[in-house]
């Protein structure tokens, strides 16, 4: 039988502890007892690990060995900002995938009372992402930046290899950039970085501050994707190309 996997909050090198929603879930959904058998992630590693103690406000483990696991893929999405259930199952879709983080951006054609909300919003899109990475039986929890301005994001030094999708553009596919990022990688795997627009499209101005500042334009096809689909269809893309 697969055992449960929980994501400490605590821990040190022989013990975790999980507080909170999953402790309560533990303690009074799932009755755990002291000796029971499960998986606990603990400072980006799994192990197995046994309850030593329970109560719904906290529960214990002695970490008893470490486990093989799934580094995440070495990918960050900028999203703009969009409709917020459309852009949460994005955000769970995309952690299910293995992006290793998350940064929501504020663009021209981000509706303006969803900027306005947006910091409120994170707690619960850092929820998700958690949940999603502790269902996915994933050995880490994506990074879920604070909402910025889109403009503070593309003028960020970074040593990724920087791609931004984008609707005008027709010769170089994703698949062809990251063909290309491997290649100049040589024996490592790149870090990637892939900028989706909110509905609407990138604004005429912020496709060339992605050029000023060295962002690739890439194309996912032909088609029109929603924000939801062109972030789902890319994590699948580098997926294909580097696992």
């Amino acid at each position: 039988m697969t055992r449960r996997r929980w994501i400490a909050e605590h821990w040190d090198e022989a013990t975790a502890t999980i507080i909170g929603a999953q402790a309560e879930h533990m303690a009074r959904v799932l009755r755990a007892q002291p000796g029971t058998e499960a998986d606990v992630v603990a400072g980006g590693h799994v192990f197995h690990a046994q309850v030593v103690a329970v109560s719904p406000k906290e529960v214990r483990f002695n970490l008893v060995a470490e486990l093989e696991a799934d580094p995440a893929l070495p990918v960050t999405l900028v999203l703009a900002i969009y409709k917020f259930d459309h852009m949460e199952w994005a955000l769970e879709k995309a952690t299910e995938l293995g992006v290793a983080g998350i940064a929501p951006v504020i663009a021209k054609r981000t509706e303006k009372y969803l900027a306005l909300a947006a910091d409120k919003r994170a707690e619960r899109w850092r929820r998700i992402v958690h949940e999603s990475a502790q269902q996915s039986r994933r050995s880490d929890v994506p990074i879920l930046y604070d909402p910025a301005p889109l403009s503070a994001r593309v003028r960020a030094a970074s040593a990724a290899t920087r791609i931004v999708l984008a609707e005008q553009e027709r010769t170089t596919t994703l698949r062809n950039a990251l063909d290309e990022a491997i290649a100049a990688s040589e024996s490592e795997m790149p870090s990637l970085e892939i900028a989706i627009g909110p509905e609407g499209g990138w604004a005429p101005e912020e496709e060339a501050l992605f050029d000023a500042n060295g962002w690739r334009a890439t194309s996912l096809g032909p088609r029109i994707l929603r924000a939801e689909t062109a972030a789902i269809a890319a994590m699948a893309v580098v997926a294909s190309c580097l696992e």
